[in-house]
């Protein structure tokens, strides 16, 4: 990959891409939607992000091992044909069944994409640009998490119908499809003979891979969980409706948008490890904000810096094990990204927690388990130790 330069015909699909892997965070506002439409409880609502991140457990392995043979861009290109017809089941029938498939379906397209596509930027940049590249890459993915909630929003009061995001967001999905089925990327071939599922799971052995895993986990919990949870928090502690507490998931990815574009380019300056713990920084502020603050202004502060703090946490742990074991990439890919099965064990305790306390404070103290374990690693990065 040495001396390999940034071609933007090659970028641009793949950017557009990205865009569409951010259609997974739409899941946060779809679920408060529809808890609010179906009269759910919060244990039976979190179900439903945990069907989208369920998928990366079982399936991230053997994607990484399809990926071998069928190739990067056409693993992305089979993500996007699974995530179209995600988008599409609930414009034929709104219930909650049809739901949990669509979500289903959401899951499996963005864990083939996911596994294939930050592996997809290393075929088109040089190994000094990865990590910047990748940050980038979060900051356009972090575009459309912002946006759904805003779109969800503004159909609800407009159109009393929130829907409306599942076509929009579906356009994107097929023009990305066309555009990336248009461009040529060349691939390395692996050289060594496949590996197995085991061999993928015997990475974990490794000491390093296995703090990297367990940090992909925490950053998902976090970022699954804060954008379910906001709105609750704001709706419980300041009696606002839906339609006015979403907002806390804008102004979350917002943040954490910004968040990517600026790390984009503070990392292509500034030390990994000393902007890891930061970030980390960060969101310990956020945690002690949504415990003690009251007022709308102070919630938003505390939900601003998790989204901050959160946003380049995914990309400094991938570029790191990327980096780590180059030639592992695919197989390594897959497995990190069996983390995401984060977004499926947060929510589920969360929801059970806030249940079993009646308070959304429940879902906090679930929040943070994750946050610590990032401190953890922050302390580890600083002695480089993983």
């Amino acid at each position: 990959m040495e001396g390999k330069k940034s071609n933007i015909s090659l970028l641009a699909p793949v950017m557009l891409a990205f865009f569409t892997m951010g259609f997974v965070d739409m899941v946060g506002t779809a679920t408060n939607y529809v808890k609010a439409d179906f009269a759910l409880s919060d244990t039976m609502a979190n179900f439903l992000p945990s069907m989208v991140f369920l998928w990366f457990f079982f399936l991230s392995v053997p994607i990484g091992l399809m990926m071998n043979k069928i190739g990067k861009r056409k693993t992305v290109l089979l993500s996007l044909v699974v995530t179209a017809l995600a988008l599409v089941l609930p414009l034929f029938s709104y219930t909650y069944p049809v739901l949990l498939v669509s979500f289903c379906l959401l899951g499996i397209g963005n864990t083939l994409m996911q596994v294939s596509l930050n592996p997809l930027i290393t075929c088109v940049v040089s190994g000094e640009k990865l990590a910047s590249t990748l940050t980038f890459g979060q900051f356009i993915k972090a575009i459309a998490s912002f946006i759904a909630p805003l779109i969800a929003s503004w159909a609800s009061v407009k159109f009393n119908n929130w829907l409306l995001l599942y076509p929009i967001f579906l356009v994107f999905a097929i023009i990305a499809a066309i555009y990336l089925g248009m461009t040529k990327i060349e691939e390395e071939i692996p050289k060594d003979k496949s590996s197995s599922f085991v061999d993928c799971l015997k990475l974990l052995g490794d000491t390093s891979v296995l703090l990297f895993f367990l940090g992909i986990i925490s950053h998902v919990g976090i970022d699954v969980g804060v954008n379910t949870c906001a709105p609750k928090i704001i709706m419980e502690r300041l009696g606002l409706p839906l339609e006015k507490a979403g907002i806390a998931t804008s102004i979350y990815f917002l943040f954490r948008t910004l968040g990517c574009f600026s790390g984009s380019f503070i990392l292509a300056k500034f030390p990994l490890k000393k902007f890891f713990a930061i970030s980390v920084l960060c969101m310990v502020l956020s945690m002690i904000g949504l415990f003690v603050c009251h007022s709308l202004a102070g919630l938003y502060v505390a939900i601003a810096l998790v989204g901050f703090g959160n946003s380049n946490i995914f990309s400094m742990i991938f570029s790191r094990a990327l980096l780590y074991m180059p030639e592992k990439n695919n197989e390594l890919s897959g497995l990190l990204i069996m983390g995401l099965i984060g977004g499926t064990i947060f929510p589920l305790l969360m929801g059970i927690l806030s249940d079993a306390m009646g308070t959304q404070i429940g879902s906090v103290l679930v929040i943070n388990l994750g946050v610590i374990y990032l401190i953890y690693l922050a302390y580890m990065f600083k002695k480089d130790k993983a």
